[in-house]
């Protein structure tokens, strides 16, 4: 079972809530930190990790003795990276997708293969309540601006992992509901949105649930940060949206400040010591229980 967990802003909680539900899942885990341009899901579960896998993607570079010049090449790319500039084209490598239409279309066979580096991959194994769990996530390179090819390279290694050692995912997926969250979620069973109660959060959160439903995946709400002064009308509105499109809310998280301390601190509010730590990790308990049931229902149906 895959779940992925996604929010409609940065900021939302969702990665916090992703280190909350390790602790208290069930069966067997792998945990994968996707949001590749921003990870943190490791500054919460402090895992050991390897050293970084590089991944590169295949761009075209000109050999310019073969090239004559006959423009073949660029009506082919639809993303601009070709430009003919007087008699020869340029290639702007960053702005290349990687698709190889530039190779097949070119007569004189003047493009030769080229790496770019897109960023790294990194695999470990994370504390997970009072086990240990495998954990991978992607980091892109400073300045790369593409980031699908990567979480594409990402989704190859974790389904690797999972033909060696199957077991369940918690997947902690870009904010917002451009290409990288698309991406991250095509292969999920289940999303989970978490949201906070606020006029942008409300107004990010119908966009997501929007974007995430043509997926075709079950989809469900965590309301995270509940009890904010000023925001009592923005989670009644909430609350009677989802009602109005059936969408199920697990849970409702309380906005207390022990358990941003405890986040401030590098630690999931779920393994603070005191009180506040152990209502979390109740709260989390019937979470994990509500969101299998879900999914595996959801999968069933």
């Amino acid at each position: 079972m895959r779940i992925v967990i996604a929010s409609g802003k940065g900021g939302a909680g969702k990665t916090t809530v992703t280190a909350c539900l390790a602790s208290q899942w069930t069966g067997d885990l792998m945990l994968a930190d996707a949001d590749v341009e921003a990870p943190n899901l490791h500054l919460l579960l402090h895992p050991s990790l390897a050293e970084p896998e590089t991944v590169c993607l295949e761009v075209p570079e000109l050999l310019a003795e073969r090239c004559t010049g006959c423009g073949a090449c660029r009506p082919m790319c639809s993303y601009g990276a070709i430009a003919m500039l007087g008699a020869k084209p340029m290639y702007f490598q960053d702005m290349c997708h990687g698709c190889g239409g530039c190779f097949a279309v070119c007569p004189e066979q003047a493009l030769r293969v080229a790496q770019r580096e897109l960023g790294a991959l990194l695999l470990g194994t994370a504390r997970a309540g009072e086990r240990s769990v495998p954990f991978l996530m992607g980091r892109t390179r400073v300045g790369e601006a593409m980031t699908p090819p990567l979480l594409r390279a990402q989704e190859r290694r974790l389904a690797a992992e999972l033909m060696a050692h199957p077991a369940d995912v918690l997947m902690d997926a870009p904010p917002g509901v451009s290409c990288p969250a698309m991406t991250a979620a095509r292969n999920a069973d289940a999303v989970l949105l978490v949201a906070e109660p606020t006029p942008f959060g409300l107004y990010d959160f119908k966009l997501a649930h929007a974007a995430f439903a043509q997926l075709g995946r079950p989809v469900a709400l965590v309301i995270n940060r509940v009890g904010m002064q000023g925001n009592a009308a923005c989670e009644e509105e909430m609350r009677a949206w989802c009602a109005g499109a059936k969408l199920p809310v697990l849970a409702e998280l309380p906005f207390e400040r022990e358990a941003a301390e405890a986040y401030a601190h590098g630690v999931p509010p779920t393994e603070d010591q005191g009180a506040t730590g152990q209502q979390w990790r109740q709260s989390f308990a019937e979470l994990a229980a509500k969101l299998r049931n879900f999914a595996e229902g959801a999968r069933h149906a």
